[in-house]
């Protein structure tokens, strides 16, 4: 008999996985973050008095010179303010953590004024001499960082109005998505006693945990969560709405100042991508909109029901879905791992051994889960909500891939280690697949190869259909912000319901109260553009283990070697290590076309079950 999800929640193993933050500053706390603050404003000082106004008279060895010393400057603040953001994150509620994150903010933003004269100096440089420079031999650490750095010479200004843009970002952007997070953490759900599954849930729940019940295999608990969630987020619907207002508007302002032609060119640029080749991604995902259409309509057959409602699309398929403990989750994670790559298992081992996995839903805690990197000799950080559902597992699996990304991309330092975000999902998706596959092969019946199937294609769908369809939303926003000025409540529901139909077709109902439910995601907010990147990453990571099908086990070093190179290289030259061609448009059909397959798999063993 499967364990209900909620009595797993208070297990003392899962309870007690939280991270040590003490490494990034040596076990001081919040003085060791403004020690770090203070050593950094101190270097920073002394690299403007070397360097501003001089950038251009630099030769070879004092490029590397001073590129180390931004080495430097960047591992001293980025250790401070990790510790700051990390520990927030884990509970938002915490004036102190809150206070502490805001000081790092304040004293980050300064030294950033006082050192941005450096690659404003460095862009305006003319190319040839710039590129001699970058020819200097030593210079591996910092070459390509340098290279993009001069992709925003059309769009800077002058240094004056980026200093001011600098400092007014910390009561601007950086506050109102603050903001946004502190009042989405704040966020609890009254469930009805229709959607209670354990006494744990019979007062208020996390977003988090009501969430989670969308998953459930009964149609009553997934109604009753649904509407409880909408109910809510009913308070300070209004005040989020004009956050992202706010939010929207403040970004069409800086695109004029920069001359961005589209709302999506400045995120496109800093992946390294093309306005053309990103429309041809969402182009070609927005046409196969059948591939969820017809889920969809599969799905409702296996529910027993005429159509699905919106709070239907993540129900489990089978009632015998088991809740995974903890403990079962991180060793069928970590073997999965090893069973592809040795180094790979090794590097998963160490996020547990270190410390480095805050896994208990709290009161307080940030929403969803995510995978920060920090210093290269650090392991990174990976922060869930584990409530204890098969998809939990899998996104465990998710999170480690970016962590094992961030472990072997830390050999390129801290310039060039994160790669731009169309690059950033390929090792965690990958790491998802590898989790799959394990679970697919030891399937023991038609059902169980179902439940599987169900739970890859949905995963994909949310992750290429469902995202693109949340950057149109953005689209339909940013453009209507623009041209029409404040938008409304329901006006932004509108729009979130367009484009929600667009990707849902008649396969599903959107109820009226899902037309808020846009309302608690981060990345509207705080990342504007983000969201294509996962089906960008999603399609690219599909496609290499596809190659590692057809290659085994010779094609691993290759895999490991894409991951080592991090961002010292453009996503194409990336794409090479693993014989793709990113520039080729047939490439995203591809992609879609290993969706389907994986659809037509599910449609097979929904009929041998003879439950269609």
């Amino acid at each position: 008999m499967a364990t209900e999800p909620a009595s797993l929640l208070a297990d003392p193993e899962l309870q007690s996985t939280e991270w040590d933050l003490d490494p990034l500053v040596d076990g001081r706390g919040a003085d060791g973050v403004r020690d770090l603050m203070t050593e950094a404003e101190t270097l920073a000082s002394g690299f403007a008095e070397r360097y501003q106004g001089k950038v251009g008279e630099l030769d070879g060895r004092g490029l590397v010179e001073a590129m180390r010393e931004t080495v430097r400057l960047y591992e001293l603040v980025d250790r401070a303010a990790s510790y700051a953001y990390l520990r927030f994150s884990t509970d938002t509620a915490d004036p102190e953590r809150g206070a502490l994150l805001q000081f790092v903010q304040e004293r980050g933003t300064a030294i950033e004024t006082k050192v941005l004269f450096f690659e404003l100096e460095w862009a305006v440089l003319d190319d040839e001499p710039a590129a001699e420079l970058m020819a200097t031999e030593g210079l591996d650490f910092a070459r390509h960082y340098l290279e993009k750095a001069r992709r925003y010479r059309p769009h800077l200004l002058s240094e004056p109005e980026e200093r001011l843009s600098a400092e007014k970002a910390v009561t601007g952007r950086s506050a109102w998505t603050r903001l946004f997070s502190e009042v989405t953490s704040a966020l609890t759900v009254q469930l009805p006693e229709a959607a209670q599954e354990g006494d744990e849930e019979k007062g208020e729940v996390s977003l988090e945990v009501a969430l989670s019940k969308l998953q459930s295999p009964k149609r009553a608990v997934r109604a009753g969560a649904a509407e409880a969630i909408t109910e809510g987020l009913a308070p300070g619907l209004r005040t989020r709405a004009f956050i992202f207002n706010t939010l929207v508007h403040d970004k069409a302002v800086e695109d004029r100042m920069r001359n961005y032609p589209t709302w999506l060119s400045s995120r496109n640029l800093s992946n390294e991508a093309s306005d053309e080749s990103v429309q041809a991604l969402v182009d070609a995902v927005r046409a196969r909109n059948d591939i969820p259409q017809r889920w969809y309509k599969l799905k409702a057959q296996l529910l027993g029901v005429d159509r699905l409602a919106d709070y239907d699309r993540v129900a489990a398929v089978t009632e015998d879905e088991a809740s995974v403990p903890w403990p079962e989750a991180r060793e069928l994670v970590i073997d999965c791992y090893e069973g592809f790559s040795g180094e790979l298992g090794g590097i998963v081992r160490r996020f547990f051994g270190e410390r480095h996995i805050d896994a208990p839903v709290r009161p307080g805690k940030r929403g969803g889960a995510f995978c920060a990197s920090t210093v290269p000799e650090l392991t990174p950080y990976v922060m869930l909500n584990y409530t204890a559902r098969n998809q939990d597992v899998l996104t465990l699996a998710h999170e480690l891939g970016h962590g094992v990304h961030g472990a072997l991309a830390s050999r390129q330092g801290i310039l060039q280690m994160s790669t731009p975000l169309t690059m950033a999902e390929t090792a965690s998706v990958f790491g998802e697949q590898i989790v799959f596959g394990r679970l697919l092969e030891t399937a023991q019946s038609a059902e169980e190869r179902l439940a599987l199937l169900a739970r890859s294609v949905e995963g994909a769908i949310a992750t290429v259909f469902r995202q693109t369809a949340m950057n149109r939303f953005e689209e339909l926003v940013h453009t209507a912000r623009r041209g029409e000025g404040e938008l409304s409540v329901d006006r932004i529901g509108a729009l979130w319901g367009e484009s929600q139909e667009e990707l849902l077709g008649d396969s599903v109902e959107i109820t009226p109260g899902y037309l808020s439910w846009w309302s608690y995601v981060p990345h509207f907010m705080a990342t504007p553009g983000y969201v294509y990147a996962y089906a960008y990453g999603q399609l690219l990571a599909m496609s290499v283990y596809r190659r590692y099908e057809e290659e085994g086990d010779s094609f691993v070093p290759r895999y490991l070697e894409l991951l080592a190179a991090g961002g010292s290289r453009a996503p194409e030259e990336l794409g090479r290590i693993a014989g793709l061609d990113l520039t080729d448009p047939a490439f995203w059909d591809s992609g879609l076309a290993l969706v389907e397959e994986k659809l037509e798999a599910a449609e097979a063993a929904a009929r041998e079950t003879g439950r269609v």
